[in-house]
């Protein structure tokens, strides 16, 4: 993957292309953004230039090079990522052990999830970890000689999941790089960044994706027509793993918007009616079932739907893009019991809950707490 295969993000490339033409590389970066700003595939064009870039442009030895990390080959480009047991492998777990799929994963998905990953791996219903016997893994890869005479890459990503004990060790590696060494660690996440490691890195904030930008690369990638192309970025909110979760029928969505349905409407009836308070608990327990990841996914669109009800509440349409797919549930409607005076808690409540799923909480307590918690805000008077 080079430059021209990333969507936007105009002023980093020519920031990593100018450093790199100067001779100003970092031994240690952190790329922070979204999946779906496109960090990776950036990482994976900087990486090709930096490992390309002590053969002549042109060359066949440069031609050769290129193709091997388009194949994500070259003996010199080193990953780390996020897994967990599945039926393949029980125990001592490397993200070497599950390099084919992480291949099929980057060519298919290059501005993929973590969820989706974990998809792939058939874990989803687990925690993806980067434990302490990957961070060893990585000071044997990294003190070895380069293959090809140039330097050698590591791309760490989502590296806010490292644990502790892995964290240190990579703190190490950060503090006495081997030589000829670059280390680009990839988080969505920067808070849960060890701070030690996050203040020895030099940092790059991907922003959103611009509209135009968004909207020509479905137009030239998926061949969508202009219209629905404009219409599907704006609703992306410059991230295009969004905007193809958009155009997928057959998403999540549907079920996330029945589950927040049933929830809210409940969750209205529940003041001072048992009944609708077991129902509830109820409903409490069923999300209580669902995978860790999935449930994280469903209280950040949560979070979204609510915001979007307040945008709907004090009429900044230009920034209301939700359509419903259930033709009962109406945006305009419940946007009135979202305001100031029960969003910010609301908010905070739904962050909360976020948090504690993270952190492998119970999820019945988890959800509840929240579910009592939101049959006050949501009869509070504006």
């Amino acid at each position: 993957m080079d430059y021209s295969a990333v969507i936007g993000q105009h002023h980093i490339k020519s920031h990593l292309q100018t450093s790199i033409a100067h001779g100003r590389i970092p031994h240690a970066q952190l790329f922070v953004g979204a999946s779906g700003v496109g960090v990776l595939p950036m990482a994976m064009a900087y990486a090709k230039e930096l490992l390309c870039a002590h053969h002549s442009q042109g060359s066949v030895a440069h031609q050769k090079c290129a193709e091997k990390v388009e194949k994500l080959s070259h003996p010199d480009l080193h990953f780390v990522y996020p897994i967990n047991k599945n039926e393949k492998v029980k125990k001592h777990w490397l993200s070497s052990h599950f390099l084919e799929e992480w291949r099929d994963f980057v060519m298919q998905h290059p501005y993929g999830s973590l969820f989706e990953w974990l998809q792939m791996l058939g874990i989803e219903n687990k925690q993806g970890i980067i434990n302490v016997d990957e961070a060893a893994e990585m000071m044997k890869k990294l003190s070895l000689k380069s293959y090809e005479g140039g330097v050698k890459v590591m791309i760490i990503w989502m590296a806010d999941k490292m644990n502790l004990e892995s964290a240190n060790k990579t703190l190490k590696l950060i503090e006495e790089p081997p030589d000829k060494t670059v280390l680009i660690l990839i988080t969505e996440n920067e808070e849960d960044i060890l701070p030690t490691i996050y203040s020895r890195c030099q940092k790059i904030t991907f922003p959103l994706l611009a509209e135009a930008d968004l909207q020509l690369a479905l137009q030239e990638k998926v061949r969508l027509e202009a219209a629905l192309a404009q219409k599907i970025a704006h609703r992306a909110q410059g991230n295009y793993h969004n905007a193809l979760r958009l155009l997928d029928e057959a998403g999540e969505d549907a079920h996330f918007e029945q589950w927040f349905v049933a929830w809210v409407r409940t969750a209205f009836k529940a003041k001072g009616n048992k009944k609708a308070i077991n129902e509830l608990l109820h409903w409490s327990d069923q999300m209580a079932g669902l995978g860790r990841e999935t449930q994280k996914k469903f209280l950040s669109y949560c979070l979204e739907l609510f915001r979007q009800a307040l945008l709907e509440n004090y009429s900044v349409n230009e920034l209301v893009y939700f359509e419903p797919i259930s033709e009962p549930f109406s945006l305009a409607k419940f946007a009135p019991f979202v305001h100031q005076n029960n969003i910010f808690d609301i908010s905070e409540a739904l962050n909360h809950a976020i948090y504690h799923v993270s952190r492998n909480g119970n999820g019945k307590i988890i959800f509840s707490d929240l579910s009592i918690q939101l049959t006050r805000f949501i009869h509070r008077k504006p």
